[in-house]
């Protein structure tokens, strides 16, 4: 048995994959969707696991995704923590870019940094960019260092000296010294988080992930030893932002890489998905309760980034964050976001969320805000019986006094408020759905758009319409396929290391020696994981910019690391045309070096459906009507997903009830069931 937790902001979700102990082939998917419990995550864990009737003692394989590192980040409820750097960069955290991501905005605020000055610590050392020591370390501070850092009751210490990316040898003896001082203290030294330049990023970075460490550490040990008294034998995996599962013992050492857990493992669940259903270029986007997410797959893969940021905005300039992400959109646009009016009298949906307490006006628990839900219910789209998965019925008493505020304001009815409300929730998604398609480049009619999560097939249709995308796919089991995803996922470590060299004749060794001294490190990282050397595969990537330019971009090289220069100048002149519209003539340098390493793991596969010879009717459990907004009020038929077979075709208007899930089929469209269940809508 194999299973899989996923926590969202709102939700908290379980997918259980049940084997044939002859065959060894899946027979079925069973799903548990709970509330997510913010002060005690683990809690909501148990109660999916209950709800379901899971017996852990059974279970072989069990993956894990969490937001415990990105809520502690945004809502500042990490550790105290201090901060050891150069001689000379101690405001480095302060300084950051000095730039703003809106140039004229004068509501621009200036974030305070996440350990305050009186906190960050200067050490006399100094490296040269090429790792060479020019001033040896020096500790004569030290002492006054640990005294305040008791003092101050510090639990987490971040190292970062100058350009211990290429040469660690400062940190590591620094920390030698410090350790046995503090006692009890989290320590964690650049050089462990990343070894990719740029000294505000690499420090914000490191500072980030000693924050969250003592907090993430907790977290893993309670959720370990629960699962453990609970029944389960082996020890869970962690889904990371890269898009793979690794080990709670590899987490603890770099909590960071888990920043953006959930996203990524519905990312590559798609892409799993779009291996079985012959589809390779998709743009995927995640609904939930919270946030909505969305990312683009292009020949099967999904770019990774170290370009991420946190409480990024048009007036702030966000955190840093250098470690590997799937390259993916989030904005606060959820079932929970709340609608609002601003000072000037505008309309707004989100970020802020209801979340699953008081959640939603309509589920009768206090909220007392309409949110992008109640809009859906109040235009009945959703069907009572499968709201909140059967588990509750809309209270429209909640709903009529959450929508009195809004409709006395704009001197209207509800029911008007309710388009507005999804149409602002559609056109915020339609900007972040660009960011990743057309703003780079890409043509959204060679696409199909996939939607899972909660909210996905909900708003599919009308976001499918707007960016004209060829199809909309809302796969089976969508309201749960972030969870779905960590299944699929291999065990995957990212190792980035800069070392600029141009590339010729001359630098081929160097780049060949450069990747085996990285494949030889991940090895010992893997064995000491109780993996084998061959288990092992390496996948190796590049960025490439060119000479006297500061922008590059990222080229995958054959899996041999025997590099043919034309072809891997060739692809970057091609990659760098795609994504800037011009190439030069200028000599080509290769400015990072990205190694992959993942050990695959059985997956399970995507089961065809069986077919029973029923009709579409016998599928069709009411009909209601239904506001389409701009396309008006139709008698809608509702169809129960679970009766839906293979070929089955359904002209709009019509709705698609399931347990985690609803999706919306609009008077201009049609819906075609696949062999594994997936549903797929076209313009008729």
């Amino acid at each position: 048995m194999r299973v899989a937790t996923d926590i969202g902001g709102t939700f908290t979700d379980l997918v259980c994959l049940e084997f044939d102990k002859t065959t060894g082939k899946p027979i079925g998917l069973k799903v548990s969707k709970t509330d997510t419990i913010p002060s005690n995550f683990e809690e909501g864990i148990l109660n999916a696991i209950n709800k379901h009737g899971l017996d852990l003692d059974k279970v072989g394989f069990f993956a894990h995704g969490t937001t415990v590192v990105i809520n502690a980040l945004t809502e500042h409820k990490g550790a105290r923590t201090a901060l050891i750097t150069t001689k000379g960069f101690r405001d480095v955290l302060e300084i950051a870019r000095s730039n703003r991501p809106d140039l004229f905005n004068f509501n621009f605020i200036k974030q305070p940094p996440f350990v305050p000055r009186y906190l960050r610590f200067e050490v006399e050392e100094r490296m040269n960019y090429k790792g060479e020591i020019i001033q040896p370390i020096s500790y004569e501070n030290i002492a006054s260092i640990v005294r305040t850092c008791k003092e101050e009751q510090i639990e987490a210490l971040a190292v970062c000296f100058l350009h211990s990316y290429k040469n660690p040898a400062h940190e590591l003896a620094f920390i030698q010294k410090i350790k046995p001082l503090l006692n009890g203290v989290e320590i964690i030294a650049s050089h462990e988080i990343t070894r990719e330049w740029r000294e505000y990023e690499r420090t914000s970075t490191t500072v980030l992930s000693s924050y969250v460490l003592p907090l993430t550490k907790n977290y893993l040990v309670k959720l370990e030893q629960k699962l453990k008294l609970n029944g389960l034998k082996n020890a869970p995996y962690i889904m990371q932002s890269n898009g793979g599962i690794t080990t709670i013992k590899d987490i603890k050492e770099n909590p960071i890489t888990i920043v953006e857990s959930g996203p990524a493992s519905g990312v590559y669940g798609v892409i799993a998905l779009g291996n079985v259903i012959n589809r390779k270029n998709m743009i995927v986007l995640d609904i939930g309760g919270t946030t909505a997410k969305c990312a683009l797959v292009e020949n099967g893969q999904v770019k990774i980034t170290t370009n991420y940021k946190i409480d990024h905005s048009k007036t702030k300039a966000g955190y840093p964050i250098q470690t590997p992400v799937i390259d993916i959109v989030e904005i606060g646009n959820g079932g929970g976001s709340i609608a609002w009016v601003d000072t000037g009298g505008k309309m707004h949906v989100g970020p802020k969320s209801a979340a699953a307490m008081p959640g939603p006006a309509a589920y009768g628990r206090g909220g007392k805000h309409l949110t992008t839900t109640d809009a859906n219910v109040i235009l009945g789209r959703i069907h009572p019986d499968y709201f909140l998965g059967g588990e509750l019925t809309p209270n429209y008493k909640s709903i009529d006094e959450a929508s009195k505020m809004l409709c006395e304001t704009f001197n209207t009815n509800k029911e008007a408020i309710a388009r507005g409300i999804i149409r602002i929730a559609n056109a915020n998604m339609i900007n972040a759905l660009k960011l990743v398609s057309i703003n780079k480049g890409y043509d959204t009619r060679d696409f199909s758009l996939v939607v899972i999560g909660g909210g996905g097939a909900m708003h599919g249709a009308d976001l499918a319409r707007e960016l004209q995308v060829k199809e909309l796919i809302v796969p089976k089991n969508a309201g749960v396929f972030s969870a779905v995803g960590m299944l699929m996922s291999d065990l995957r470590r990212d190792s980035i290391r800069t070392n600029v060299v141009v590339l010729t004749d001359k630098t081929k060794v160097k780049i060949q020696d450069t990747f085996l001294d990285m494949e030889n490190d991940a090895i010992k990282k893997y064995e000491n994981d109780g993996f084998e050397k061959e288990q092992i595969e390496f996948s190796y990537y590049t960025d490439l910019r060119y000479a006297g330019q500061e922008h590059y971009v990222k080229v995958q090289i054959p899996l041999s690391i025997n590099i043919i220069l034309d072809e891997m100048i060739k692809d970057f002149h091609e990659a760098h045309q795609k994504q800037y519209s011009f190439r030069l003539d200028n000599k080509v340098e290769l400015v990072n070096f990205h190694l992959v390493a993942q050990v695959k793991v059985d997956k399970p596969d995507f089961p065809k459906i069986e077919t029973k010879g029923k009709l579409v009717c016998d599928a069709i459990f009411e009909f209601k009507e239904v506001d389409f907004d701009d396309l008006g009020i139709h008698r809608t038929a509702f169809y129960n997903r679970d009766l839906l077979e293979p070929d089955m075709l359904i002209n709009g208007p019509a709705i698609i009830a399931e347990n985690a899930t609803t999706t919306l089929v609009t008077p201009l469209q049609k819906l075609l069931v696949d062999s594994y269940g997936n549903l797929i809508i076209t313009m008729l």
